[in-house]
């Protein structure tokens, strides 16, 4: 997605450690044009899958969710990385280390919202080691729902967690991939591919 990729390369700064930063539009300044069209592009990958629910993990996947279930006309489920006095029983919940916070916390999500009638989307913003998108398939496996795919704001390409989703046989959408972070740097994977 060009538009996208446009934005990471003006707005985007590279940090040591092969993070990203892209706070000025997606995870916390949010530019809510952009995600209109990044809920267009997902709906137009994912129509026609018989999705029900989409499902992410607050925070900052609840912005491309939201705006890609206004165009599908499902609502959202976003999986609590901490519980609260309203959300203690009665869910399905899988454990996600977060390699950026260096923290490993139980996602939750309520067992009224999921259920083995449902076909699940899973969107979030970014994907590098994919414990976040494999912590939202345990749950979805647990309400024994049908997974449609997963659809990634960013993906790192240079990192396990894509391979480690499309081994599962499960359709993956990247709306930008990139391959290194290398030097401050950041090179798409098309860009790769054309050197």
């Amino acid at each position: 997605m060009r538009r996208l990729q446009d934005k990471i390369k003006t707005e985007g700064k590279v940090l040591s450690g092969n993070v990203l930063k892209v706070d000025s539009f997606l995870n916390h300044q949010i530019d809510a044009q952009l995600m209109k069209a990044i809920g267009e592009e997902f709906a137009s990958r994912f129509k026609n899958l018989g999705i029900t629910k989409i499902v992410t993990i607050e925070s900052s996947g609840i912005a491309p969710a939201v705006m890609t279930a206004l165009i599908l006309d499902v609502p959202v489920i976003f999986a609590r990385k901490k519980k609260s006095l309203t959300l203690v029983e009665h869910l399905y919940t899988a454990p996600v280390h977060s390699f950026t916070k260096n923290e490993t916390n139980d996602i939750s999500i309520s067992k009224d919202f999921i259920t083995s009638d449902d076909t699940v989307l899973i969107i979030d913003d970014f994907l590098a080691n994919g414990q976040a998108v494999l912590g939202l398939l345990a749950i979805i496996e647990q309400a024994n729902a049908k997974v449609a795919g997963v659809g990634i704001v960013i993906e790192k390409a240079f990192q396990p967690g894509g391979e480690m989703v499309r081994e599962k046989g499960i359709k993956l959408e990247s709306l930008a991939e990139i391959s290194s972070l290398n030097d401050g740097e950041m090179t798409f994977v098309e860009e790769s591919v054309e050197q």
